[in-house]
């Protein structure tokens, strides 16, 4: 058996791969590790997203690496911030030793014979092959290359740009310019604000149906004050814990009242509009609260844009683009210099990388999701998906530090692989358990979930930590081999 070159690759040096490295490199010392990069840069997509107003939709306490505090008291922070972060992660933990540049996996195949992974990689050298004894895949979950780009009748007739968020042309000028954007999402409503900041002239949202809207102060104050008369890390800590039990309430009343919260985030929405504004139609989401994820607006950043007169929205159909804009299908025109299709993401799984075991075809949708992290049928295999309902990084500093975990017991027991083996005939729901269009769309590519726990994908971090740091590793559904 030829020796494998690493122990374990990683696969993206985002805000998940970096933390994968961070946990390997003090809870496995002496592994090798790689990292593999397709671009050229740190940060995934807060290296790639250069939209104005780029942000966090999630809290910074909680979004920030578990060993690694967030100094800035600002909450909801700017995608330049959050990558000079993880830049610094990298640098003050010497991980940048780990990171391959412009390696790009293509295709994985789990040898048993060799009990490792043989990867094809595109390098700007030409293609080169990789081998592995963990393979760890940290490339989240939507296409880089592609986003969701619905066609419009009269596209043609529109004489202005058409423009896409995720590819933002950094030399467009959109001052004094009439703006429409196409969505109701966390982009569209971080755009609105942003380009009335900087100059805009008058921006519309047009949006088929409402998003729930919820405004947060931007500063959090407690952590100011903690932060003088303790030392940073506790004070960290205090933070992280108040706002994750803020989404664990808001979630979770959400679930259990959905009515009483619908009116409550109504309520709060209607109280920094002018008065007598139409709440009801723009705010007012036909499904109930976290069926979607909820947009989270700083300072309600959006409402006061709104105020101001120079944003609005529109809620509608749209019935054809022409030369003045947007026409809606109750006839209203939304004039515009610019368009902006804010119209959401494809998710795309493994980075666009094929898989296999011993060369046949693994496809992921056949398989069933293993403590939210690991895949039925693939051997020595980690995916981190973050939540849907908090925070993405909660889920994966579990994801990592229970691949540490599991590593070390296969090292003390002397196993080379272990393999989730999925129950016979089992019952399978939706692994995510939202009804946004993004996840909607990719239902024929996602893995299963199951019902009941190892298999059932919760979204719950209490639930998730007892289940990864304090019970054991071996269990009746991983089959390891020495």
């Amino acid at each position: 058996m030829e020796p494998l070159d690493y122990d374990i690759i990683i696969v993206g040096a985002g805000i998940s791969g970096i933390g994968n490295a961070y946990w390997l490199q003090r809870k496995c010392p002496g592994k090798r590790i790689a990292i593999l990069e397709a671009r050229d840069a740190i940060g995934g997509t807060w290296s790639l997203f250069n939209y104005p107003g780029i942000r966090s939709d999630s809290d910074m306490f909680t979004f920030g690496y578990r060993f690694k505090p967030w100094t800035d008291p600002q909450a909801l922070s700017s995608g330049a911030s959050i990558r000079a972060y993880i830049q610094e992660t990298v640098a003050e933990n010497d991980l940048e030793q780990y990171i391959r540049f412009r390696h790009k996996m293509t295709h994985a195949d789990w040898s048993e014979e060799r009990q490792g992974w043989i990867l094809d990689v595109e390098t700007e050298r030409g293609k080169i092959q990789m081998s592995t004894r963990f393979l760890s895949i940290c490339t989240g979950y939507y296409n880089y290359k592609e986003a969701y780009r619905p066609s419009f009748p009269g596209e043609e007739t529109f004489p202005g740009p058409i423009i896409i968020p995720q590819f933002w042309p950094q030399d467009l000028d959109y001052r004094g310019k009439s703006i429409a954007i196409v969505g109701s999402g966390a982009t569209a409503i971080t755009l609105v604000p942003a380009l009335t900041e900087r100059g805009a002239g008058q921006v519309t949202m047009v949006q088929r149906s409402p998003t729930y809207v919820v405004s947060m102060p931007n500063k959090a104050r407690s952590y100011e004050k903690w932060q003088k008369w303790m030392p940073l890390r506790w004070a960290y800590r205090a933070a992280r814990i108040k706002y994750l039990l803020l989404q664990l309430i808001s979630f979770g009343f959400s679930r259990m009242f959905p009515r009483t919260m619908k009116k409550f985030f109504m309520k709060m929405a209607a109280q920094q509009l002018p008065e007598g504004y139409p709440v009801d139609k723009h705010f007012n989401p036909t499904y109930n609260p976290w069926e979607q994820r909820l947009c989270v607006v700083p300072d309600g950043d959006l409402f006061q844009a709104i105020k101001k007169d120079n944003a609005a929205i529109v809620t509608g159909t749209i019935s054809t683009f022409m030369p003045e804009g947007i026409r809606m299908a109750d006839g209203e025109l939304v004039t515009a210099d610019i368009i902006v299709l804010a119209t959401g993401l494809n998710i795309q799984l493994l980075g666009g990388a094929s898989i296999s075991v011993d060369g046949q075809p693994i496809d992921p949708k056949n398989s069933m999701v293993y403590k939210g992290m690991m895949m039925s049928g693939i051997p020595n295999f980690m995916y981190s998906f973050g939540y849907t309902n908090a925070s993405w990084t909660l889920k994966v500093d579990l994801t990592a530090n229970y691949l540490c975990k599991l590593i070390r017991f296969m090292d003390r027991m002397d196993y080379t692989s272990v393999v989730p083996i999925a129950p016979e005939n089992p019952d399978g729901t939706e692994f995510l358990n939202l009804s946004s269009g993004y996840i909607q769309r990719a239902k024929a590519i996602l893995p299963k979930n199951g019902t009941r726990r190892p298999w059932r994908v919760y979204q719950s971090y209490p639930m998730d930590m007892l289940a990864t740091r304090y019970m054991g590793i071996a269990d009746k559904h991983l089959k390891f081999r020495r």
